[in-house]
């Protein structure tokens, strides 16, 4: 895999989209949007042809049960979601779609339970926030079997490097400079 198919630019901001879409990326993370301009940055990602995840949390209007994740699949057919909640990854699974679970290391005590619902919940991708541990990116990669996602924080190029070095699969920023 080229290093730059390793790069996840996470859209936070809309007015960032234009450069994700022109950069080389092939995966956005839209963390930012609502039900309203959802259909217009949609059509615009796939235009692009890149994979777009939604974060279901941080896109206004979006429910958080069954049927809105129900609806997302089956209105926008994106290409997977972002959810910090182990009962949306379950409704993603009903529908067939795939799932990234945000987990936050703010502490031993968090990863540890983190580690425990990925066991349990089996998403198909970690991204874990802050994305600047190298000690907790390896800890937690060697526990798990599915991709993880560095992000949170990544700022220059070091950090996506060390993150890719402690073993991250991907790393996730919102630094549009270094899509």
């Amino acid at each position: 895999m080229r290093r730059s198919d390793r790069i996840i630019a996470s859209i936070t901001n809309e007015d960032h989209l234009d450069i994700a879409l022109r950069s080389r990326v092939k995966r956005i993370n839209l963390v930012a949007g609502s039900m309203n301009t959802l259909p217009s940055i949609m059509e615009r990602i796939r235009r692009a042809e890149k994979q777009v995840y939604l974060h279901v949390e941080m896109i206004q209007g979006i429910g958080r049960d069954a049927a809105a994740i129900q609806y997302l699949a089956e209105t926008f057919k994106p290409d997977g979601i972002i959810t910090t909640k182990s009962n949306i990854v379950a409704y993603a699974k009903q529908v067939n779609l795939p799932t990234i679970q945000r987990v936050f290391a703010v502490d031993s005590t968090a990863v540890d339970k983190a580690i425990k619902v990925i066991k349990t919940c089996k998403p198909d991708e970690i991204e874990l926030m802050p994305g600047l541990m190298p000690r907790v990116i390896q800890e937690v990669k060697g526990q798990i079997s599915q991709p993880l996602i560095a992000g949170g924080l990544v700022r220059y190029q070091e950090e996506i490097d060390m993150a890719l070095q402690s073993g991250a699969d991907y790393v996730s920023m919102g630094n549009t400079k270094l899509w």
